[in-house]
């Protein structure tokens, strides 16, 4: 593909443009719906992460700023965090004795503005002749998934964003001198310490660039400072898993797939259509449902999509379908590998913008259609659109006000259960006795005692045993943990049910048990 084959995009930022009101409108409401999603939590409970991989971060980081060490347990070296970037900026606010709650919320709030915008400029440099490109970004911001992952304490909106910031980086670099080449190779070195399904996009952009290269000295000077910007922040983190487990990507990345290696037994395809649709915003399992307002675009996202797909084809080159080639990997690669909808399918929402992009301008080009071939007729035609975008707006505030609930019973449960169960072994535990656990998180911030783990985060020993529970029920007693912490689903009865565990707390959470769940419980095992 030579340059003359790519469109002419703005080469100027909208802020150089001085179209700096809708940035701000864009931050301003993303403040605000992070902010009432946060605001809700106080005001029924109490604060708190919806997620106890949560607070792994927050112990990774408040273990670097006070030690300078990478650790969870201190005094014991640890691959266990597969977000090392979201780690150290989670450490930064410990080092300026910012709560730490506060921080973690701010930078939520920062990644979703800048995925808002990142979907805005991936919008315009995709089609570039179109209008509207700010309606990306406020369908983007007012996402009740993307929102709940604002305030979740996780790094799910900065890989977002890497990614669509890439994927623009790359589309308007196509002219290929160096320093896009060094930024983009940062970048994606960034992304993959950000997560390391971020390789997958590293292939996709290494594939589009020597389709792209317009002979062999193009190719070396786009591959080589590429290379080189993406191995520079990338060689320390492979070094320290590799010294700390033996292995280039961290325990999670290895435990995650053992445990959940039953899955694998449904075909393939069916895992992908299933978390495709999804991920589009269908139901969690099944044909029946909804799960976010983004289905209502699925007919223009299929639209765009086609399009894409054979301007592409028609000109031989990987412009406008290469977004769509990252959403659909990044499905299939879960699909493949952790085929898994819990969460809320926090794991598929990287690829949320990308059909929220792709679906407003598939409506765009369907309502011109329409309006060109079918009627004519002005009312009908000004009805069609209102009708159209106040159906759309009308589900994005639905589910707003529904994710907005929903952040709010994720936030209480793990506050009812993992904090508390954490806050319970810190005053009623010797602080050298050995607690084996399942769920890490909390008791690794609020709880000093040594941890076995049991879903091989920072016990990498135990990740072979996973799909055994008698195997690992053996590996407890061998390991002469004095303390056991079952979790919501992981009851480890081998343990349990015998004369050896003695029952000495519960949470007692009652919404736990509503949903069918045990709670969490911390057994005394004799010695």
């Amino acid at each position: 593909m030579s340059s003359s084959t790519v469109p002419r995009w703005p080469q100027r930022l909208p802020l150089v443009q001085k179209q700096w009101l809708p940035c701000v409108l864009v931050a301003g409401l993303a403040l605000f719906v992070t902010g009432a999603y946060v605001a809700s939590v106080v005001i029924v409970g109490e604060a708190g992460f919806p997620l106890d991989d949560s607070w792994i971060h927050q112990t990774y980081a408040r273990n670097l700023a006070h030690s300078g060490r990478w650790e969870f347990v201190a005094g014991q070296a640890s691959a266990g965090s597969t977000a090392p970037l979201w780690t150290l900026l989670l450490s930064l606010g410990y080092l300026l004795r910012l709560p730490h709650l506060l921080w973690a919320y701010a930078l939520g709030w920062l990644s979703l503005s800048w995925t808002a915008w990142s979907s805005y400029q991936l919008s315009q440099t995709l089609w570039p002749e179109r209008d509207g490109h700010w309606w990306a970004a406020l369908a983007v911001v007012s996402s009740w998934p993307l929102i709940w992952a604002a305030g979740s304490g996780m790094e799910t909106l900065l890989f977002t964003a890497l990614a669509l910031q890439i994927l623009t980086c790359h589309l308007r670099g196509q002219a290929g001198d160096s320093w896009p080449a060094i930024r983009l190779g940062l970048l994606c070195g960034l992304l993959v310490l950000t997560r390391p399904e971020g390789l997958l996009l590293l292939g996709i952009v290494g594939l589009s660039t020597m389709l792209s290269a317009s002979g062999i000295r193009v190719l070396v000077g786009r591959v080589i400072p590429f290379v080189t910007a993406f191995l520079l922040p990338l060689a320390a983190y492979v070094a320290l898993n590799w010294i700390s487990s033996g292995n280039p990507l961290p325990n999670t990345f290895y435990a995650k797939q053992a445990e959940y290696a039953r899955l694998w037994q449904q075909p393939l395809h069916e895992r992908f259509g299933q978390l495709l649709l999804f991920s589009v915003g269908g139901p969690p399992s099944g044909l029946q449902g909804i799960s976010g307002a983004r289905l209502v675009l699925l007919p223009g996202t299929l639209l765009a999509g086609a399009r894409a797909l054979w301007s592409d084809w028609s000109a031989r080159r990987m412009v406008r379908s290469l977004p769509l080639l990252w959403a659909i990997g990044l499905v299939f690669l879960y699909a493949w590998r952790l085929p898994v909808t819990y969460h809320h399918g926090r794991y598929l929402w990287p690829a949320l913008p990308i059909w929220i992009v792709y679906g407003l301008t598939g409506w765009q080009v369907l309502t011109s259609w329409i309006l060109n071939h079918i009627t004519t007729n002005q009312l009908t035609g000004y009805l069609w659109r209102r009708v159209t975008s106040l159906t759309f707006i009308a589900l994005l505030a639905v589910f707003f006000v529904l994710g907005l609930q929903t952040y709010q019973r994720d936030v209480a449960f793990v506050n009812g259960e993992m904090v508390t169960a954490a806050k319970w072994l810190d005053a009623n535990v010797a602080a050298d006795a050995l607690v084996a656990a399942h769920d890490i998180g909390a008791l690794g911030y609020f709880a000093p005692q040594p941890i076995l783990d049991l879903a091989g985060l920072i016990s990498p020993e135990i990740v072979s045993l996973l799909a055994d529970e008698l195997a690992v029920a053996s590996f407890v007693r061998e390991s002469s943990a004095d303390y056991l912490v079952t979790a919501p689903g992981w009851t480890y009865e081998s343990l349990t049910q015998t004369s050896d565990a003695t029952k000495v707390f519960s949470t007692d959470y009652d919404w736990t048990r509503q949903q069918g769940y045990n709670n969490m419980a911390i057994y005394r095992l004799a010695p």
